[in-house]
């Protein structure tokens, strides 16, 4: 049930694309609300079978087994556990335990302060206050830990939930030990298959890395669209290196390891590349075979010294805390004078309209836009289906629990072409969950889901748009100043004549990391509403000298093509 990603990790298909830097911009009230492509399906994500079977593995035995023991009632608390399943699935393995681990505590930390409150108090106004401030703590903490898809809603979608179910402080502990219990099964879940497939995240991690320089590779470096396709091939390539430093696995990590290498050679020199190599390697590494080892690169047994390369220092956390205070500021009021506004209707669930408020934060004001447009979108779609699959749930209870399990699975099999369309299997299943302890009328449903999902998307824009960001500038001052220095020292390096190896490729990983955050920060901060103008000439300047930089390294470092040496088929390390 992914129903939102974080505003820090890239675009995933389907998605609205981020808006680039306009050089014309002059500070004051600016936002672009655009319509066009908002709901434009992309391709399918390369894994988008692991989350949706994944879930469908972590809700099934849970709720099955409280079918049969007549406890439907409870499905709730077990769900909190079984959705964790859907996270951390980019990562390699020994990463994956400790984020999920994290995330089945945090679940459960979050339901522990919802039940808590729920037992306390049954005053609406004080409860939908308490889940706005849960939802922009759970916003603002997986956009700082970067946590990926499905990112806060699911937690505040669990968390808001349970403030309105009735409870007492006796019941408590039973409840949380349930989504214990179901988060510990999904942790299972989620590491299983590196049991077949160890290796999996990190191989998936290098093709992606190896597609996109193949990409850029046939621009030339100098056909339309070079600059974008450069630096997505960028963040894909920072990434492969990010998700290999994190599992440093032997000789099958050694060999993806140069592979990434040859995607950096791509972008170092792309008119020299073949994209067409870059693609096969990339499609050997599907499956489990052996990793393709390029024969094209001098000094293969030392590339770029990776047995002295540092990993990348961690930010701590409450460095990355403070620059994201205007979005849990957004979410936390939006949040809050949706759930009001709701109460001032008379719904009987001012949770759906919170939650509604909290999946539209992104990064700026225009992909919150995008993204209030397809949760509306697919919303109001999502309730035309529920009214068509209500009368077949309600013929049995079993009915009911494979109902959700089918929609569970749509919601992941389509949410990653485009969030709407995900939208319309997560609304009808949300709908269900709610019939798990006695069915409901279904009209009356239809009307309160609606109006929530209008209330709480009007409500929440229209706060995103009251609370300014002008931090986005500060922060994208901070990101230039980082690059240049990172450009600065990598050059005063490559200016020796004999510039110490680990020396130089740290040099080398922290320009790129600067490059990659310089573009993450330009993009967020080009769609931000009222902001002093921002430096467009000195990003594209930056970008440009740090890019010319970085294949100057490559040269330096011996890593050029020996134009001869073609990679053979019996050419491989396992």
């Amino acid at each position: 049930m992914r129903v939102s990603s974080s505003s820090t990790t890239p675009q995933r298909p389907g998605d609205h694309p981020r808006p680039a830097l306009r050089p014309r911009h002059r500070g004051g009230p600016r936002v672009r609300l655009p319509l066009a492509g908002v709901l434009r399906l992309g391709r399918p994500s390369d894994i988008w079978f692991k989350p949706a079977f994944s879930v469908v593995a972590a809700v099934a035995p849970p709720n099955l087994i409280l079918l049969a023991l007549g406890r439907l009632d409870l499905a709730m608390y077990t769900m909190a556990g079984s959705l964790c399943a859907l996270y951390a699935h980019n990562r390699p393995y020994a990463a994956r335990a400790r984020v999920l681990a994290l995330v089945v505590l945090g679940m459960t930390g979050g339901l522990a302060v919802a039940l808590l409150a729920a037992a306390l108090t049954t005053d609406a106004v004080v409860l939908v206050t308490v889940g706005a401030l849960l939802a922009a703590a759970q916003k603002t903490l997986c956009d700082a830990t970067r946590i990926g898809p499905p990112g806060n809603v699911i937690l505040t979608f669990i968390s808001s939930a349970a403030l309105f179910a009735p409870q007492t402080a006796g019941q408590i502990p039973g409840h949380l030990g349930l989504a214990l219990v179901a988060g510990a099964w999904s942790w299972t879940v989620g590491m299983a298959p590196g049991l077949l497939r160890p290796h999996g995240p990190e191989r998936r991690a290098t093709a992606q890395a190896l597609n996109a320089a193949a990409a850029y590779a046939a621009t030339r470096g100098t056909g339309e669209g070079h600059a974008r396709t450069r630096a997505t091939a960028a963040a894909a390539v920072h990434a492969a290196w990010q998700t290999l430093l994190s599992a440093r696995d032997g000789d099958t990590g050694r060999a993806l390891e140069r592979l990434v290498v040859r995607a950096e050679v791509a972008l170092a020199a792309p008119a020299d590349t073949d994209p067409v190599r870059l693609r096969d390697w990339a499609r050997a590494l599907r499956g489990t075979g052996a990793v393709p080892r390029p024969g094209d690169l001098v000094d293969d047994d030392e590339f770029l010294g990776v047995d002295s390369r540092p990993a990348a220092p961690r930010t701590p956390l409450w460095r990355c805390l403070g620059p994201l205070s205007p979005l849990a500021v957004r979410t936390a009021l939006g949040c809050a004078l949706a759930g009001y506004a709701s109460l001032a209707l008379g719904v009987g669930r001012p949770y759906w309209a919170l939650v509604t408020a909290a999946s539209l934060y992104q990064a700026n004001v225009t992909l919150t836009w995008s993204r209030g447009v397809q949760r509306v979108v697919g919303n109001l779609v999502g309730v035309l289906a529920f009214a068509a699959i209500v009368p077949l749930a309600h013929l049995h209870q079993a009915a009911l629990v494979l109902t959700c399990l089918a929609l569970n699975f749509g919601a992941e099999a389509l949410i990653s072409r485009n969030y709407w369309l995900g939208s319309v299997c997560v609304t009808p299943m949300a709908l269900l969950i709610t019939e798990f302890a006695r069915y409901e009328d279904a009209g009356t449903l239809i009307a309160e889901r609606v109006v929530d999902t209008l209330v709480g998307a009007l409500v929440g824009f229209v706060a995103a748009v009251a609370v300014t960001n002008r931090r986005s500038g500060d922060r994208l001052e901070h990101a230039l100043a980082v690059a240049e220095r990172a450009r600065d020292t990598a050059a005063r390096l490559l200016a020796r004549p004999d510039p110490a190896p680990a020396a130089l490729e740290s040099a080398r990983r922290g320009l790129a990391a600067a490059l990659v955050d310089l573009r993450a920060t330009a993009d967020a901060a080009s769609g931000e509403w009222w902001q002093r103008a921002l430096p467009q000439e000195r990003v594209v300047a930056a970008e440009q000298n740090g890019h010319r930089t970085l294949a100057a390294t490559v040269r330096r470092q011996g890593l050029h093509l020996t134009g001869h040496n073609e990679a053979r088929p019996e050419d491989v390390r396992p």
